[in-house]
This record gives C-alpha cells, sequence and structure tokens, in this order.
C-alpha cells in the first residue's frame, strides 16, 4: 500500500510539471502574439472544451485536484490575423498544428500490489490408502506445494510497467495446489552430482536410494541383547517356521470322485491312526513326559511337561514345552524351563497366557507367554506352609469370577491358591484316612460340575473320596480293589440327556483299569486285557461310554463299553518300543495326545464313526451299566460263597 501511495505522489508531482510547463508556453506565446486575442471557430472552442473536460475527470479519479478555476477556465485560442485572400492557407495550417500538439495523453496505472504465500509442506487425508500416490517432487519424505489462484484477467508478472485503474479481481474460484521442488542445499547438489545419472523415461518410476549403515559387531550384538528384538525375533520366527512347514496340496477335488470313496472307506476302518509326532532334539531327548493338558481358549495348543534329562546335567533339570497341532512347524511354540523336574502341569483355565506347574521339590511354578523369559515369574516357598513333597496333581477349578489353584502332593497335603500370590495358600488340609498316616495321593480327579468333591489314587492301592469344605472336610471313604499303586483316576464328564458323573474310571500298576461308583465302595467292572502297568486313563469329552487307556507295552486302547466290555474297540501300539505314560483327549474329542518315556508326544485321529456319539448312546450306556452291576452282585457273591466254602470244616 506504502509503495502505492509513493507512486501516485510521484504521478502527481510530474502531472504538475507537465502543468507548469504548459502554462509557460502559453504565456510566452502571448507575449509574441502581443497580447491579441483572437476568436477560433465554435467548433475548436468545443474540442478544447471537451479536452480540459476530460483531463479533469482523470485528475479526479486519480484523486488529484484540478486545476485553478482561471487556468481551466483559460482557452487557448489561435491567433486570427487579417490576411489577404493569398495568406489563407498558412493560417489553416497553425490552427491545426497547435490541434494536434495538445491530442489526449494516454494515462495508465501501473500494478504494484502482489501477495506471495511461502512453500509449506502440502497435508492431505483420505480414507484411502495414503502410500499409493507417487510423486516426483519428494525429498526425503516432504512434499511441497504452492497455493495459487486462478487469474481471469490474465496477468503475469510482466506488467509491472503500465497501470490499471479497475479494482483488484475478487476470487470465487476455489484455489489449487501446484508442486515445487523444494529448495536443494549444497550436499543435496553434491550427493545428486555423484549419483550415476540413468537414462529416465517419462513412465519410469523415480526411486530413492538410501546409505546403507554398516554397524559394527559390538552394535550388532547390543541390539541383539534387547528386549525388544528378542521379542521381534521370537514372534518372527514362530511365524517363519509356521510358514516354512505348511504343505498346501494345490490339486484337491472338491468335486469327490470314486477314489476319494474308497478311501473313505478304508479310512473308516482306521480307527485310530496316528496323525504327527512332536519331539525336540534339544529339549525333550531323553526325558519322560509327565503330564499332558490341551488348553480352553486357544484348542491348538498343547502343554507337556518332561523330567530330568540324566544325560545333561547342565540343562535344566524340569522343562515345559508348549506345541501347536494347527501348524506343521516342529518345534515347540514357547520353551519354559527350571531347576526342579516338572512333574504336572497344566494351563491356567481363565487366564489363557499362564501355564501352571507342579514340580518334584514341592514348588508351584507360574509361566507366563508374554514375557520374553522362559523361567517362572512367580513360584510357591519351599516351606512348611506349602508342599515339601512331589506334587503330581494340580488344577485349576472354580468360575470366571472365583477359581482356585488346587494342588496335593505324595505327603497328603492339599493347598488351595491364587494364581495372583502364590507366596502362601490360602487354604490347607492334610488328607489322612480314620486318623491313619498321611495318603500318598499320586492322582486326583474333581466330579463333573463340582468344586468340592473329588477323588484321589494313592500309592496304597486304595481309591478315596474327599472333599474340600463342610462338615466332613477331608477324606471320607476308601475304595479297594487295586493290588497295585494307582496311576490314573478320571470322573465322567459328558454332559447329556443323564448325568453320569458319580461313575470313574482308574488305572494301575496291577495292569487293570476299573469302573467305580461314587455310591458304591466295590468296582462295577474290571477291564483285564493289558500285559503290562496300566499308566493312564481318561473318559472321552463327547461320547458317554467310550474312554481311552495307555500301558507300558506302548499300546493306546478305545474302549466303548457300549459295544465291549472285555476287549478295546481299537488299539495301536507305538513305534519304537516305547512305553506310553500320559493320554489327554483334545476337546472336540475327535483326536487324542499320548505321552512316551523318551519325550515323544503322539497324536492319533480317532474315526469319527468311533469318536462322534449316536443319539441313543446315553440310553444304551445305563442299560450296560445296570448290567455291570447285575454282574458285580453276582461276582460278589460268589466270591463270598467261596471264602465260606474254604473256611468250612472237612467231613
Amino acid at each position: 500500500m506504502a509503495d502505492r501511495k509513493a507512486e501516485l505522489e510521484r504521478k502527481k508531482l510530474k502531472l504538475e510539471q507537465m502543468r507548469k510547463e504548459r502554462e509557460e508556453k502559453n504565456r510566452q506565446r502571448k507575449v509574441k502574439e502581443g497580447g491579441e486575442e483572437k476568436k477560433v471557430a465554435p467548433t475548436s472552442s468545443g474540442q478544447s472544451q471537451d479536452l480540459r473536460a476530460q483531463t479533469d475527470e482523470l485528475l479526479s479519479s486519480l484523486g488529484i485536484p484540478p486545476a485553478s478555476g482561471n487556468d481551466s477556465q483559460a482557452v487557448v485560442q489561435p491567433v486570427k490575423e487579417t490576411v489577404g485572400p493569398n495568406e489563407g492557407a498558412p493560417a489553416t495550417s497553425a490552427v491545426t498544428t497547435q490541434q494536434a500538439s495538445r491530442r489526449k495523453a494516454k494515462l495508465t496505472v501501473t500494478k504494484v500490489g502482489e501477495t506471495n504465500i511461502p512453500p509449506r509442506e502440502n497435508v492431505t487425508y483420505s480414507k484411502e490408502t495414503q502410500t499409493i500416490v507417487v510423486d516426483t517432487t519428494e525429498k526425503e519424505g516432504h512434499r511441497f506445494g504452492v497455493l495459487t489462484y486462478d487469474d481471469p484477467r490474465g496477468h503475469s508478472d510482466e506488467d509491472t510497467d503500465s497501470i490499471d485503474v479497475h479494482p483488484a479481481p475478487t476470487h470465487h474460484k476455489m484455489p489449487h495446489v501446484e508442486n515445487v521442488h523444494p529448495t536443494l542445499t549444497q550436499e543435496d547438489i553434491q550427493k545428486q552430482e555423484e549419483k550415476p545419472s540413468a537414462p529416465a523415461t517419462k513412465d519410469s518410476p523415480v526411486t530413492m536410494v538410501k546409505k546403507v549403515i554398516e554397524l559394527s559387531e559390538e552394535e550388532k550384538k547390543q541390539i541383539m541383547m534387547t528386549e525388544e528384538f528378542q521379542t521381534f525375533f521370537n514372534k518372527t520366527t514362530r511365524v517363519v517356521e509356521r510358514a516354512l512347514d505348511e504343505e498346501i496340496d494345490i490339486f484337491v477335488d472338491y468335486a469327490g470322485g470314486e477314489s476319494e470313496d474308497m478311501e473313505s472307506d478304508l479310512r473308516a476302518g482306521e480307527r485310530l491312526k496316528l496323525q504327527r509326532n512332536f519331539f525336540d532334539e534339544r529339549w525333550s531327548k531323553h526325558r519322560t513326559v509327565t503330564s499332558l493338558d490341551w488348553s480352553k481358549q486357544h484348542p491348538e495348543l498343547l502343554v507337556a511337561s518332561y523330567n530330568a534329562n540324566e544325560d545333561s546335567p547342565n540343562d535344566p533339570d524340569g522343562v515345559t514345552l508348549i506345541w501347536n497341532s494347527k501348524f506343521k512347524k516342529t518345534t515347540p511354540e514357547y520353551v519354559f524351563h527350571c531347576q526342579s523336574p516338572v512333574m504336572s502341569s497344566c494351563f491356567a483355565e481363565f487366564h489363557p497366557n499362564l501355564v501352571v506347574g507342579g514340580t518334584y521339590s514341592g514348588q508351584i511354578v507360574l509361566w507366563d507367554n508374554r514375557v520374553n523369559k522362559r523361567t517362572p515369574i512367580q513360584r510357591t516357598p519351599l516351606s512348611a506352609a506349602a508342599h515339601t513333597h512331589p506334587v503330581y496333581c494340580i488344577n485349576v477349578v472354580g468360575t470366571q469370577n472365583a477359581h482356585n489353584l488346587i494342588s496335593v502332593s505324595t505327603d497328603g497335603k492339599m493347598c488351595s491358591w491364587s494364581l495372583d500370590m502364590l507366596s502362601q495358600p490360602q487354604d490347607s488340609m492334610e488328607l489322612q484316612h480314620k486318623q491313619s498316616k498321611a495318603v500318598a495321593v499320586t492322582c486326583f480327579s474333581f466330579l463333573s460340575g463340582d468344586v468340592n468333591n473329588f477323588v484321589v489314587g494313592s500309592e496304597d492301592c486304595t481309591v478315596y473320596t474327599a472333599c474340600r469344605h463342610g462338615g466332613k472336610t477331608g477324606i471320607s471313604e476308601a475304595f479297594e480293589g487295586h493290588m497295585g499303586p494307582i496311576t490314573g483316576i478320571d470322573c465322567h464328564n459328558v454332559p447329556g440327556q443323564i448325568d453320569f458323573s458319580p461313575y470313574f474310571l482308574t488305572s494301575s500298576f496291577d495292569w487293570t483299569l476299573k469302573l467305580w461308583s461314587i455310591k458304591d465302595q466295590k468296582f462295577l467292572h474290571s477291564f483285564e486285557d493289558n500285559s503290562d502297568y496300566v499308566y493312564d486313563v481318561q473318559w472321552s469329552p463327547i461320547h458317554p461310554a467310550l474312554f481311552a487307556s495307555v500301558d507300558g507295552d506302548g499300546r493306546l486302547d478305545l474302549w466303548n463299553l457300549n459295544n465291549e466290555t472285555e476287549v478295546p474297540t481299537a488299539s495301536v501300539v507305538a513305534e519304537g518300543g516305547v512305553a506310553l505314560n500320559h493320554c489327554r483327549w483334545h476337546g472336540s474329542g475327535s483326536s487324542i495326545a499320548v505321552g512316551d518315556d523318551v519325550g515323544r508326544i503322539h497324536i492319533y485321529d480317532v474315526a469319527e464313526n468311533t469318536a462322534n456319539p449316536k443319539m441313543d448312546e446315553w440310553s444304551r450306556f445305563v442299560r450296560t451299566l445296570q448290567e455291570l452291576k447285575q454282574q458285580a452282585v453276582e461276582r460278589e457273591e460268589e466270591s463270598s460263597l467261596g471264602s465260606v466254602s474254604m473256611t468250612s470244616p472237612l467231613r
């Protein structure tokens, strides 16, 4: 604005000077003419008046006051002399020359005002992906833009020598952004000169070449030791292993055919089929599988505990591995260990990230897969308030809002823990029968849907029922029938039309399996088809009459009591002459995991016609149990008659 005012002042001075010069010329001309006033023609006088009026109007539009009244009214009239006929022509030419010298001067206003917006980063937001746009004016990840307006009058920066008296136009159009190259520093220019110039084409993309920084060995080790790198490395290695071990059959024919029908018939005959093995040379070799448990939150995860490896004294004594059955990777998903052999383990049912383990030293340990460490994050103290003998039994019972970890050791002590605090048990009691010595518990199982009543197996060949709370806490009844230590026990927990929760199964070193009811202290039936120690037994989670057992000969047996009670429905022997010591059904009931004495886990698929129950399985199982009870009564009568005959005197 100041520049415009200065320019107007200069124009005013220039016009004032021109007016003074013109007045001086008129005065000199009047002196020469001797002061005579000549009268010009009416048409010439009218033109002079019009010229003066236009000049005053132009000056008024520029803000310049017009000349004084005398000057504005003064009209220069051409000199009219008395001439003869021959002198008329020269007089007319003089008037024409004087009018030509007073022609209108074209005055224009020079455009001096201009608004510039400095370049700034252009930030745009879009609901679509913002990384697709490729811009050739990028520099170190930044883009620059200049905001300009369309000029309808077509002015350019070169129109500074002319003056446009019209006011500045009002912009009614939307602005648009034009990309401009950022200012290059001296270093950028040098880098561009150092780069080899490649012939650029119109469609060739512009690639930014970044210099790779070489790290020293010490810097690499420092990065590898950081917690962020360890967490990243552990996650990515698991993902890469899954991807590398997957085998996808691209020739699957979903339409089916005769060959597939034949294969399905063959598969129907295979009631137990080996699906895969879990084994790790580093962590499970020369170790015995001591427990198995499937995760309820992530059904594909299986946790297994192992005892010490005598061939490697420098390795941790206790190892717990989490295997993933969903992918074909051959390495464990997680590796945990501690300084005492792990005798039992399980997933914390309401805490999917926690794994609980019972050790040979009596400690309860807790691992968390969210923590980037393999050692326990919590452990119970080695004191008289907790366990001091091996813990073979642990389980989480209760509901989401009220649950506890229950553990039982071989000294007969039962403890109830909170997973949030393992420094001391919330409750504990001694399991003793009729004030005798403590019961050496080897296994236990809670009744279906019950967190108070449970059954335990012991080393003294006896099964006991017990209660946590109420007037009769501790051991209540004893069930005798086995001739060897109890190795496994499991209560019936299949939901259905009829409640079979009072029934439970036991396995023993006496080569037998036995079916019991908590309402009767005598076993209902004894399964005596094995020829070695029977190490474990478990009911199917979906079939009311189906259960599995494993023995020292490496046999996995499936028993369907609705079909046969004397021999198993299906059997398979593990390769390698190993002894199978633990079995756990998958929650779906379609597969079963078994562990052996060399650290290997075998996953078997169960045929659908064997695993899935029919609608009448519950009613058929009721009839089967009635038959078994009748046989048990007859057996008891025969045994009583036999004992009487043996004690009667001879005649």
